[in-house]
Order: C-alpha cells, then sequence, then structure tokens
C-alpha cells in the first residue's frame, strides 16, 4: 500500500511545487517508486516542472530517477449516484488505480480552496504545508492579536485539516501526520522572525502539527524550474563543483526529508 503525501496550503507563492518536487524527486532517487498527481488543474506548476525534467532529460541524453505524473481519470457522470461528487471519483480512481505499484504518491495541491483539494487532505497519511515566514501566511492557519502573542483560533485552513482529520478517524485510519515547514526563513536576527517562531510553536502543540525547517530564499530554485531539475540533479549534469548557496540548500533538503520521518526512507544524500 502506497504512503500517500500530501502537500497543501491554501495559500499560493507558498513553495509548495518546489517543496513538492524536490520532495518526490529525493524519494525516487534514493530508489523509491514515486507517483505524483497535480490537482492544480488550471496553473499546473508541479506538472510543468515535471514536464520540464523529462523535456531536458530527454534533450541531453540522461536518465535520471524521476516521480512520475498522471492526470486525473476521466469519469462517466452517468455512473455517478445521487448527491455524488465527480470529482471525488476522479481522485479516488486516480490514487486506487496508483496504489499498488508505488511506495509514495505525492499530490500537489492548488493554492486554493477547492473540493480535489479537501478531499486530498483526507487522503493524506503524511500533510506537508508549506509557509513563508510570515503573518500574512500564518493567518491562514490561525488568527493572531495585534501583538502577535496571543493566538485567537485556528483559521480557514487548520479547519479544512481538523474536518480531514475527522474524516479519516471515522474510517478508521491512520491520524495525519500533519508537519509545517518554514519556508524562505531570513538569515538575520529580526524580531519578526522571532514573534513568527514563537506563535507557530504555540499553535504546533494547540492544533497538533510538527515543525520542519524549509528552503531559505535562493536563487537557484528558479534556475533549476525551467529544466526540471532538483539540487540532486547538479553533479549529473556536469556541475563539479558546488557554490556555498548550493551545498547549504542541499543541506535543507537533507533536513526536511529527514524531518518528515516518512515510512521506510533512510536518507543517503
Amino acid at each position: 500500500m502506497a504512503h500517500i503525501i500530501v502537500v497543501g496550503n491554501e495559500k499560493g507563492g507558498a513553495g509548495k511545487s518546489t517543496v513538492s518536487m524536490h520532495v518526490a524527486t529525493a524519494l525516487a532517487r534514493m530508489g523509491h517508486k514515486v507517483s505524483a498527481l497535480d490537482l492544480d488543474l488550471r496553473q499546473r506548476t508541479f506538472g510543468r516542472y515535471v514536464e520540464n525534467r523529462q523535456g531536458f532529460l530527454k534533450s541531453a541524453e540522461l536518465t535520471l530517477p524521476s516521480p512520475e505524473v498522471h492526470d486525473l481519470p476521466e469519469i462517466d457522470p452517468g455512473t455517478l449516484k445521487p448527491g455524488e461528487n465527480i470529482y471525488d471519483h476522479r481522485l479516488s480512481a486516480a490514487v486506487a488505480s496508483l496504489e499498488p505499484d508505488n511506495d509514495f504518491i505525492l499530490i500537489d495541491c492548488p493554492g486554493s480552496h477547492t473540493r480535489l483539494s479537501q478531499v486530498a487532505h483526507s487522503l493524506a497519511d503524511t500533510l506537508i504545508t508549506p509557509l513563508n515566514d510570515s503573518f500574512v501566511d500564518f493567518d491562514l492557519l490561525a488568527r493572531i492579536d495585534a501583538t502577535g502573542d496571543k493566538i485567537l483560533g485556528p483559521s480557514v485552513y487548520s479547519e479544512m485539516v481538523w474536518n480531514a482529520r475527522q474524516l479519516r478517524a471515522q474510517a478508521g485510519l491512520q491520524p495525519i501526520d500533519w508537519i509545517v515547514v518554514r519556508n524562505r526563513m531570513g538569515a538575520q536576527r529580526m524580531v519578526n522572525k522571532e514573534k513568527m517562531e514563537r506563535a507557530i510553536k504555540m499553535l504546533a502543540k494547540r492544533i497538533g502539527f510538527r515543525i520542519a525547517p524549509g528552503f531559505s530564499e535562493r536563487v537557484v530554485f528558479r534556475e533549476l524550474f525551467p529544466r526540471g531539475l532538483t539540487l540532486l540533479d547538479l553533479k549529473d549534469i556536469g556541475v563539479k563543483q558546488l557554490n556555498i548557496s548550493n551545498v547549504a540548500a542541499r543541506q535543507e533538503l537533507r533536513d526536511l526529508i529527514k524531518a518528515l520521518n516518512l515510512p521506510g526512507v533512510t536518507v543517503d544524500f
């Protein structure tokens, strides 16, 4: 049975597709069979990332371990029972077809609230929520007072995760392992950064998620997308000497994969 990883956050620009691609490719490079679904049917950033990879590897005549991205199957509306949702069926059919032959299924959700995203969250064994290190993004998880020191209550995204947890509990499934990944953290010690750290630790205890280190803001991530590459592929395409920034970024990826604590995964890069 495949372990399902969902990468979700209702806010765009948090680095979901970058996290999805690096996690999926890292698992593939460690010898695991990985399939993926991009539920952002309009923008398809993650899907485009993988297509860019396929195109680059073909033109460079290289073979590198890669995740396989699949489209959601079409469902005949006539087969639905009254009140059933077609998107529920498309997603469950996709997952059912991929589960027998894969170690991991990674589902990349859109940066907005959709029915597909809602259903995907209830399927998650591991939920990764990338979060920019700012109170603007934090507001999706919880409402906070003007001082930034007191949490007033959960916000829309946390409530959706809570509902997904309830559905899993009713179905007798294992609880979701929810990990919030702090992305784009600045290197300097700043008052806002320290307030954010306190707030996120308070919230983690209150609503039940783990905190993992994410990626710093680096030019290399923007440069990798057009060729569909990840930090782990650089030496394979002839980069002999990694610069300090690239070495630090690889370490961030290593720390993230370790923090996810996925079943059967031993980090070897």
